[in-house]
């Protein structure tokens, strides 16, 4: 997402439930309620398209931010109806001296017509991570669990003449019944099979105000509910490619397609696409004819993506070539300990197949991200199966943290509702030109396949309509401290990345630097087959290259 100075910009408006517009809305002054009130300081808050004066905190035109605009002959080249420019300001956290999980949000603030303002909030759970953030609905806010400690943030939305200004924010944090929330298990992150895009966009910005810089890494997810403040790590995911390499880097954008596709969720806790099983992103589902084929904004979905990455994560670590499944762990989702890492000045540390000095590079971790810690073995702890840093990359570890020796294996506890797996669907394998045949689970770079035997079984939406074999689907696996595998292949081959063209330009694999720019196909792409028509379960998910492949994914407005 660039800036909306840029030319060939959409915003990708990142707005939540508001009242009327109006030249001068001002909210009535709270009622006498039990409960902790403040007012944070908006000259403390940082962000981006949102500048502070005496006045108050006032959107900022020349720093707000939008999703980049198609620029090629891609199916999704409609733009949204309404463009819609969005800042965000995050205000100062607040200790409370007794748990909540409801807040109220009270606006002072002038919205004139075509412009919003409403509030976010979030809370750091029991295990010192933060919930997500929560937008206001009527300006309450329910948090999933018990917290001391309540952060908000502001949404300002202009596109209209006049840019809304806000005056104050008063927050009420409702003493809850009970204790604060503290996990009795440890429960590993969520982790989901989805297809993943190129970003690309050097030289843009995205939707929390970084710059993207040639072979950047970092992620970005359809929602800004898991969205880290600029230099931030406070929602970070790891990402695998079949062929056992990862990436533990922080979500700095918001995309691609939809922006309220938070499919990592349960069903009933989505902020959009509640039809939809837990970790199937809306994009995939609409390439099997869910919303007539469209996202959010209407547009036809082009790929099935449900994650971008910067192009360091996607050619220099992973060692991707084309659009790929990859499997995401969304690390905040979880309660294992985490354990923040130091890079000593260089922007990430390789994650090693071995406790040893020397011993080959499986990933990397990007500077200040929080990794799960599992156990130590000597001078290196173990994140992962056959995944280690050195204990001197940690920030600082829990006092109780096992030696792998004597740590007995456990099941983590049971991820929340999956998706239904298709029965004979696989993922796709990453890289083009790749044998059928994954290598054999055990070695140090390959870690075990994931286990969807407890999915159930539903038809094939493609079959059913009497076309080709249902395309990949999005596999929502157990999670674990383990790094997945690439999926073993299924007697019914789905459809998969096409190879580069022998004859080889930009996109068909890494260039020397930079990226390809949004909306160019790559040479080798191949166009989808035409998904099934109806509204599918959601199961299956595209995994295949389409025209623009090897690039992100546009978003759109919101």
């Amino acid at each position: 997402m660039r800036s909306i100075t840029r030319a060939g910009l959409r915003a990708i408006g990142l707005l939540a439930a508001t009242g009327a517009l109006c030249a001068a809305a001002t909210v009535p002054a709270m009622a006498d309620e039990p409960g902790t009130t403040w007012q944070p300081e908006l000259s403390e808050g940082t962000g981006n398209g949102v500048v502070v004066s005496p006045d108050g905190a006032r959107f900022d035109r020349s720093t707000a931010f939008g999703a980049p605009a198609d620029e090629g002959d891609t199916e999704s080249s409609a733009d949204p109806a309404g463009v819609v420019p969005t800042g965000l300001l995050t205000l100062a956290p607040r200790t409370l001296d007794t748990p909540t999980r409801e807040v109220d949000s009270r606006l002072v603030a002038d919205t004139p017509p075509g412009s919003t303002a409403s509030v976010d909030v979030r809370g750091k759970r029991a295990g010192g991570g933060w919930t997500e953030w929560i937008p206001a609905q009527d300006s309450r806010t329910e948090l999933p669990e018990a917290v001391t400690e309540v952060q908000g943030r502001l949404v300002l939305t202009a596109t209209g003449a006049a840019d809304p200004t806000v005056r104050e924010l008063t927050l009420t944090a409702t003493p809850g019944s009970g204790a604060e929330s503290g996990p009795a298990t440890e429960a590993a992150p969520r982790s989901y099979s989805v297809f993943a895009t190129r970003e690309g966009l050097v030289g843009g910005t995205t939707a929390n105000g970084h710059k993207i810089v040639d072979r950047d890494r970092f992620v970005a997810l359809p929602s800004r509910r898991a969205l880290s403040a600029n230099g931030k790590t406070d929602y970070s995911v790891k990402v695998c490619a079949p062929n056992g390499r990862c990436a533990i880097a922080p979500v700095w954008d918001i995309g691609p397609w939809n922006t309220k596709d938070d499919y990592w969720n349960p069903s009933n806790q989505r902020e959009m696409w509640k039809d939809l099983p837990q970790g199937v992103p809306q994009a995939a589902a609409a390439r099997n004819g869910h919303n007539g084929g469209k996202d959010q904004f209407g547009r036809r979905v082009a790929n099935p993506a449900g994650i971008d990455l910067g192009d360091g994560i996607f050619w220099d670590v992973l060692g991707l070539k084309d659009n790929s499944q990859v499997q995401v762990d969304y690390l905040w989702t979880g309660s294992q300990r985490l354990s923040a890492i130091r890079t000593e000045g260089t922007p990430d540390i390789q994650i090693l197949a071995r406790p040893e000095a020397g011993a080959e590079s499986v990933g990397i971790a990007v500077d200040a991200t929080e990794v799960p810690v599992q156990c130590t073995s000597g001078a290196f702890v173990r994140i992962g199966d056959g995944q280690y840093l050195p204990a001197t990359a940690f920030t600082g570890l829990p006092g109780d943290v096992p030696a792998c020796d004597a740590a007995a294996p456990s099941a983590p506890a049971a991820p929340s509702p999956a998706a239904p797996t298709a029965p004979d669907a696989a993922p796709a394998p990453s890289a083009p030109g790749t044998p059928a045949a994954p290598p054999a689970p055990g070695t140090p770079a390959t870690p075990p396949a994931p286990d969807t035997s407890a999915a159930p079984a539903v038809p094939d939406a493609s079959a059913a309509a009497g076309g080709s074999p249902a395309p990949a689907p999005a596999v929502p696996t157990a999670p674990s401290g383990a790094t997945p595998s690439a999926p073993a292949p299924s007697s019914s081959t789905p459809s998969a990345p096409s190879a580069p063209s022998a004859a080889t330009g930009p996109g068909a694999g890494a260039p020397a630097a930079g990226g390809a720019t949004a909306g160019t196909p790559s040479p080798g792409s191949t166009t989808a087959t035409t998904p099934a028509t109806g509204v599918p379960t959601g199961d299956n998910q595209a995994a295949r290259v389409t025209p623009g492949s090897a690039q992100r994914a546009p978003s759109g407005t919101s």
